[in-house]
């Protein structure tokens, strides 16, 4: 698996800092459910996980993800929004969108180097 290294187009992009696109597995748990899903993109305030089954808004998440060269990296995260399946039309892109919380400075830093290497990669 691998980072596609792209940027999200900035017209759909509401976030603050800049978006690009990656392919990782991750482990989330709830405290209820225990999910294995995949990182479609990576930002340095937040993910966003492609699955069927998000969990609600609000929702206080452990994150569990190793990007290719890298070690693991365990986080605490937040559901700030939910793209739903919706059988009445085309959803190409059902999850969930989490925000990173309760970040140690160093694990901070981490995030940080990580994302800036993916935005320097070459296509």
């Amino acid at each position: 698996m691998g980072s596609t290294d792209r940027p999200t187009p900035a017209g759909s992009d509401r976030r603050s800092a800049p978006r690009y696109e990656v392919t990782w597995a991750v482990d989330c748990d709830d405290g209820e459910t225990f999910l294995y899903a995949s990182i479609t993109n990576i930002s340095a305030l937040g993910i966003f996980i492609a699955t069927r089954a998000p969990p609600a808004v609000g929702t206080s998440v452990t994150l569990r993800f190793t990007p290719p060269g890298e070690g693991d990296f365990d986080l605490r995260g937040e559901v700030a929004w939910v793209n739903p399946v919706r059988t009445d039309r085309d959803n190409i892109n059902p999850g969930f969108g989490v925000r990173f919380v309760d970040l140690t400075p160093e694990l901070r830093e981490r995030l940080v180097a990580l994302v800036h290497a993916i935005a320097y990669l070459p296509s």
